[in-house]
């Protein structure tokens, strides 16, 4: 949390920040807060710390910390927080979660039961605010004094600049004017970080009170300095909709519906107004609508001042419209909108909160006053081009014309044909984002449709059937109950809930990492340097540059490890051939990271392609490439079954792959001993009997008997205890035996909400039934069914893994890749675990449930194919359809069918064969004709079975 005094309103601002991204010499006058220090089991554990612990909100701890700093800081700004807040915050810390049997309509016939509560809110520690640390007075005073002194940081390689008055800024950028402006660092930190873009110079105004003015014109509208972060931009706007007439806000209601899903809370914390202007990002949420409201850049140099529309032109980056390397941003000026003008702002992303938009898009409207004739129509896309794209030749030649369906239909038209997106264009998905483009299209005029109603009822309303088109998904919290029919004595501990053990440690942070342990004496830091290639065999590996860079002390190849490299399926380093992109080669030895990792750059590999390039399954199939030998259960003849059946039905079942994407960095230490030759080793995998440690020249100096033969003899791998598994008795060449020790069954019904129109989907409600035989820890098994069932959510719905033909992984970030979020878990998410049936093979009779839930989340899926069933039904298409997993957005409105994506098709066929034929589709019969929009709910039912 950073903590910084105004003295011009005499107030503490409180923020939540991602701390990777904050430059510590930005931090000059702030006061910095962590989790270490609002409470441990040292002193006294903070309210929030005690509840996400005693709440069973921790698991591998890692990640713990920042969602109790965000929870501490909310609280620590709003004392009583709405749903909204909580929501942006982290989202469910704070949710409605019950046990069953307190609830009366489920009391239980048998009144011996006892309710296991996985937690009790009347132990919890009440929330005092006298108790929080003051803001320190010596910063307080700082900022009062405000002392107009350039500071100057200089470091190894950078030097960083904060100027305190804007002359002195003009000054430094006029002496350095290739130097970046940095405030909240979100779009230079990581470029530098991940795009390995350098700046010498970095120049931070983040101190310029010019650049943090907000002023109001009662007449003409809104000024908002460059300065100010997207979240106080969200607060200012959100205070002038609730005192202006709404007539004057349609830009500012359009501007925060994108401000409550752009990026998250932390990040619009940092982020600057004028550094997301500027930045011109092509899937920028704010500047369409900025560039359709009117809006105009203040912009000052030492030669004066200068005002610049942020316009189409500005947005496309054309060169007469661009700032010199002598200007800078000051504000930003938002008119009000006017009597008979319509706002609007629409975005279709891979899910609804924190990510990218596919397509954005902000459209305004203004009718001659009394009218529904158009006076003037501006159209901006964000996602379909390199820069912000401008439908400017298509409303030119709407204006004049009534707002109605032929309008549309022409509209629709038009705009397709000027805003053309090449195949291959970033991201793919053409035919998608062309039907998103005019399904906005379609939506706007919807809602103009029925603001004109609105103000004259003598213009039609929204026919009912399109009434549901006008209605976004709403961001809410989800609640839900979690059953356990207990049958014990209420003194037994077994089958209680019980906080992890090092709960409270991960919630104070006092929980040690590997990459918390103090750095020990003469300790080498290993980066590795991958495969480029998705098959080739490796020529030679040139080190030279890289062991000619300072700090670095060696690099390591495959024929440096002594013992086993791996095992002919992994191996830890590629031995004469590479079979995939990203595949470890070697690594580099170096006294730091940062050393090590610029070393890794300069490491020069000369492959020798090789075929075949197996990048999909179905290239696996076709080459027969298989890891590991077949494995498969036949029971009775089952070639002379398929001669005599009366009916063969065939088919394929296409599912998506998930790639693994970590909260905590995986690492190690490795320390060896003096003597007996033998190694501490701190590792942070989940699985010890498959760690390898070999030794090398460099890191480890001693032969080492494999972490693999004590595990197989239960030999004490620790101080604390051993480690016992289930042996499966099967023989897979006769087919005979046990597959697995014991088989955990489960059931899920989900109900979900689709948008025909974007392919978004709002999971409304699942009900889940597990069989945990004996539950040892309720509280254990139930998240880890909650946790298995959302990563299904994820695997089914959200996670589509896109690889170049090179066999490159394109979605292999958080910009690229999703997982599910907060506004991704059902509304309702009720559990219940079956505790009727007995395990004799495990303790207490009970099951371990991993996460063999994962398979429900495709319930999910399977809710989403009914919805999409019932809505083709509805325009006379055949059910029978393919719909693989995973069920993304795109594919869910490309298989929506309707007139739509039949002109998308249409136009997109005409345009690649170069034919002009403007009158394909016939202008007498309009889109709207039995066209079946709105949503479709559906309830799907899964059955996971012998998992």
């Amino acid at each position: 949390m950073i903590s910084r005094y105004d003295s011009s309103n005499k107030k503490i601002w409180h923020y939540s920040v991602t701390s990777c991204l904050v430059p510590i010499c930005s931090l000059y006058g702030a006061a910095v807060t962590t989790v270490e220090g609002i409470g441990s089991t040292k002193t006294r554990i903070h309210p929030v710390q005690e509840r996400i612990a005693k709440g069973h909100g921790t698991q591998c701890g890692f990640c713990t910390p920042g969602m109790v700093m965000s929870i501490y800081t909310l609280l620590r700004n709003h004392l009583q927080p709405s749903t909204e807040q909580l929501i942006e915050t982290l989202g469910g810390k704070f949710s409605s979660w019950e046990c069953c049997l307190d609830q009366e309509e489920h009391e239980s016939e048998n009144k011996s039961d006892v309710c296991t509560k996985l937690y009790q809110e009347e132990e919890f520690l009440p929330l005092d605010p006298t108790q929080e640390f003051i803001f320190p007075p010596e910063l307080m005073r700082m900022a009062e004094e405000a002392r107009k002194k350039t500071l100057v940081f200089q470091g190894e390689r950078i030097t960083w600049i904060s100027p305190a008055t804007l002359n002195d800024l003009l000054e430094l950028k006029l002496q350095y004017p290739q130097a970046p402006l940095v405030m909240g660092n979100t779009f230079v930190g990581p470029n530098m970080k991940f795009k390995d873009v350098f700046h010498s110079v970095i120049i931070s105004p983040a101190r310029i009170s010019e650049l943090n003015v907000v002023m109001i014109d009662a007449n003409q509208g809104l000024t908002i300095g460059a300065g100010c972060s997207l979240a106080q931009v969200k607060e200012i706007l959100t205070e002038m909709v609730l005192k202006l007439p709404e007539e004057k806000t349609q830009t500012y209601q359009a501007l925060l519906k994108h401000l409550r899903t752009l990026a998250g809370q932390q990040i619009r914390n940092m982020a600057s107004l004028g550094g997301h202007i500027i930045s011109r990002l092509a899937a920028s949420d704010l500047n369409p609508v900025l560039g359709v409201g009117n809006c105009v850049l203040n912009l000052v140099s030492k030669e004066g001042t200068q005002q610049l529309p942020l316009n189409d032109h500005f947005l496309a980056g054309s060169p007469d419209a661009n700032l010199t390397s002598k200007q800078v941003l000051a504000s930003v000026f938002i008119p009000f909108s006017k009597k008979w003008e319509f706002v609007s702002a629409f975005r279709q992303a891979q899910r609804q909160q924190n990510a990218l938009a596919i397509v954005n898009s902000g459209m305004r409207v203004r009718f001659k006053e009394g009218t529904n004739t158009i006076m003037d129509l501006n159209i901006l896309y964000g996602g379909v081009g390199s820069v912000t794209v401008s439908a400017k030749k298509s409303c030119q030649q709407l204006i004049g014309r009534a707002w109605n369906e032929e309008m549309l239909d022409e509209a629709c038209r038009l705009v397709l044909d000027e805003v053309t997106i090449p195949g291959s264009s970033s991201g793919g998905m053409v035919e998608y984002k062309r039907t998103l483009m005019i399904s906005f299209l379609f939506k706007f005029y919807l809602e103009v449709l029925q603001d004109l109603n609105v103000r004259d009822p003598r213009y039609p309303d929204v026919p009912n059937k399109f009434q549901s088109v006008l209605e976004d998904f709403p961001l809410t919290i989800p609640c839900g109950t979690q059953c356990v029919d207990s049958h014990q004595p209420p003194q037994d501990p077994v089958g209680r809930p019980v906080m992890h053990q090092s709960g409270i440690k991960h919630a104070s942070g006092e929980a040690i990492f590997c990459d918390d342990m103090p750095a020990i004496d003469e300790e080498l830091f290993l980066a590795v340097v991958t495969s480029t290639r998705p098959h080739a065999k490796i020529i030679s590996i040139d080190a030279s540059e890289a062991l000619a860079l300072p700090g670095v002390v060696d690099v390591i190849t495959a024929q440096d490890i002594p013992a086993q490299n791996g095992d002919e399926e992994e191996r830890l380093y590629a031995q004469d051939e590479v079979i995939c992109v990203g595949q470890i080669v070697c690594t580099v030895a170096a006294d730091s990271y940062f050393h090590a990792k610029q070393a890794a750059k300069k490491v020069n590999i000369v492959y020798e392609d090789m075929e075949p390039v197996i990048v999909t399954i179905k290239d696996a199939v076709s080459h027969k490439s298989f890891i590991g030998s077949e494995k498969k259960l036949e029971q009775g003849n089952i070639k002379e079954a398929f001669q005599t059946v009366d009916q063969i039905i065939e088919g394929e079942v296409h599912m998506g792959g998930q790639e693994h994407f970590y909260m905590e960095t995986q690492s190690v230490l490795v320390i060896p001993k003096t003597e007996d030759k033998e190694m501490e080793i701190y590792v942070s995998s989940q699985d010890a009997a498959l760690v390898q440690v070999g030794s090398s020249r460099i890191i480890i100096s001693c032969e080492f008997e494999f972490v693999n033969d004590a595990f197989a003899q239960s030999i004490s791998l620790s101080a604390t205890g051993y480690f016992r598994g289930y042996k499966a008795d099967m023989d897979w060449v006769k087919g005979e035996g046990d597959v697995y020790p014991y088989f955990v069954y489960g059931a899920a019904c989900s109900e979900v909400e689709v948008d025909c129109l974007t392919g978004a989907h709002k999971n409304i409600r699942t009900d889940i039934v597990m069989d945990a035989s004996f539950s040892i820890n309720p509280a254990i098994d139930i998240g880890q069914i909650e946790g298995a069932f959302t990563q299904g959510v994820g695997l089914y719905t959200l996670e589509e893994l896109k690889y170049s033909p090179e066999g490159v992984l394109y979605t292999r970030s958080p910009n690229e890749y999703k997982i599910p979020s907060i506004t991704d878990i059902p509304e309702e998410l009720n559990v219940s675990l079956l505790t009727s049936t007995k395990n004799p093979i495990a303790i207490y009779s009970s099951k371990g449930l991993g996460e063999s839930g994962m398979f429900l989340g495709s319930s999910v899926f399977f809710a989403i194919h009914d919805a999409v069933t019932a809505a083709r039904k509805e325009r006379g298409l055949t059910e029978t359809f393919t719909m693989s997993s995973p069920a993304t957005p795109e594919l869910i409105r490309m298989i929506c069918v309707d007139k739509f994506t039949d002109l998308v098709w249409s136009s997109f066929f005409f345009f690649s064969v170069y034919v002009f034929f403007a009158t394909s589709f016939s202008c007498y019969q309009s889109l709207l004709c039995d066209f079946s929009v709105g949503r479709r709910k559906a309830v799907g039912v899964s059955v996971n079975h012998n998992l």
